[in-house]
C-alpha cells in the first residue's frame, strides 16, 4: 500500500508511520515540523520520505498528492491546543478546517482510494450527557478546537456524498504514550510523567475531578489500520469507554513509581475545558473490528519506561 501520513513527524503520526513501514508499505510523510520532530522518525519511519510542507498550502498539497499518488491518506496534521484555539479561533480553523479541505480536494483529484481523518471524541461532544458517549451523542463543543474538528468531519462526509470519495473519521479519546511531548500544552499524562521524573509536583487545573477517556497510542495506530480495511464511513469512537479523573491519574503514577512525594498543586480551571467525558467504542468494535488492548495501568508503565 502507498500511504501519505500528514503530521507524520508528530506523536501519533510517527507511531503510525513506524507501523506502516514495518509492514512493508510505501510511506510518505508531510509535516511542517512546527510541532513534529525529526527525532520522532529515528525508528522504522526513517525509511519513509519526509516532505516539509504546510497543509494550509493548497497548491503544495495538490502537487504532492498528484506526484506520489497514494492509495490512502492518513490525515493527522492538526492544531490540537485547546487554549490556543480559544485565543485565536480563526488561526485554529485555517489549520483544522481549511487544511483538511485542501487535502480532501487534492485526494479527490488524484484518485485516492481512502481518506482516514483524525478527529476528537472528547472535544466534539462537549459535556457528556450520556457516558460513555456514542457517536450520535449531541455535538456541543466547548472550545474552537472541537468545533473546527467537527467542521472538518463534516467536509469529509460532504466529499463522500458529493464526490464519492471514501472517507472515515476516527474520534480519539485522550491519546498518550511514547513520543508525546512532556513539555507541551496538550497531553496531561506526558506532562505528569515529565514532572514525576523531574521530581516536580504536577499542576491540576480545577478540582481534579474532571474525567477523560485515555487510550494508548498503539491502540490508536491499530484503529487507523483497521479503518483502511473497511468501506465504513462516518465517525467512529476510538477509546476505552472508561472515565478516569485527573486525581486518579496522579494516584496511579504515584503507585506505579513508588513516588510518595508526588503530590499535585492546584490552579484555577481553564476556559473551554470539558468536565466529564468518555467515549463508547462499540461501533468501532462492530464495524471496524477494533477494540482497545492496552489498559491504563499498562499504558502508564510503558509511557514512564519510554521516558526514563
Amino acid at each position: 500500500m502507498k500511504a501519505l501520513v500528514t503530521g507524520g513527524a508528530g506523536f501519533i503520526g510517527s507511531n503510525l508511520a513506524d507501523a506502516l513501514v514495518e509492514r512493508g508499505d510505501d510511506v510518505t510523510i508531510v509535516d511542517d515540523l512546527s510541532t513534529g520532530k525529526r527525532e520522532n522518525l529515528a525508528g522504522p519511519a526513517a525509511a519513509a520520505d519526509l516532505v516539509e510542507a504546510d497543509i494550509r498550502d493548497a497548491r503544495a498539497m495538490r502537487d504532492l498528492i498528484d506526484r506520489i499518488r497514494p492509495s490512502v491518506v492518513f490525515h493527522l496534521a492538526a492544531q490540537i491546543d485547546v487554549r490556543k484555539s480559544t485565543a485565536d479561533p480563526a488561526w485554529d480553523a485555517t489549520i483544522n478546517v481549511l487544511g483538511t479541505i485542501n487535502l480532501l480536494q487534492a485526494s479527490l483529484e488524484a484518485g485516492v482510494d481512502r481518506f482516514v481523518n483524525t478527529s476528537t471524541g472528547g472535544a466534539i461532544y462537549g459535556e457528556g450527557r450520556i457516558l460513555p458517549a456514542p457517536e450520535d451523542h449531541p455535538q456541543a463543543p466547548e472550545a474552537p478546537y472541537g468545533q473546527s474538528k467537527f467542521c472538518a468531519e463534516g467536509y469529509c462526509e460532504l466529499y463522500a456524498r458529493l464526490h464519492g470519495l471514501s472517507t472515515v473519521s476516527l474520534r480519539y479519546g485522550n491519546v498518550y504514550g511514547p513520543r508525546q511531548d512532556p513539555l507541551g500544552e496538550a497531553g496531561v499524562i506526558a506532562i505528569f510523567c515529565g514532572k514525576l521524573l523531574a521530581g516536580e509536583p504536577p499542576t491540576i487545573f480545577g478540582n481534579g475531578e474532571q474525567t477523560r477517556d485515555y487510550v494508548y497510542v498503539s491502540d490508536v495506530v491499530r484503529a487507523n489500520l483497521a479503518a483502511v480495511e473497511t468501506h465504513a464511513t462516518g465517525a467512529f469512537n476510538v477509546g476505552l469507554g472508561v472515565q478516569t479523573s485527573v486525581v486518579q491519574l496522579v494516584d496511579a503514577l504515584r503507585e506505579i513509581s513508588d513516588a510518595d512525594g508526588f503530590e499535585p498543586e492546584f490552579a484555577p480551571p481553564r476556559l473551554g475545558e470539558v468536565q466529564h467525558i468518555a467515549i463508547d467504542p462499540s461501533r468501532s468494535r462492530g464495524e471496524l473490528g477494533w477494540e482497545p488492548q492496552i489498559t491504563l495501568r499498562d499504558g502508564l508503565e510503558r509511557t514512564l519506561g519510554s521516558l526514563r
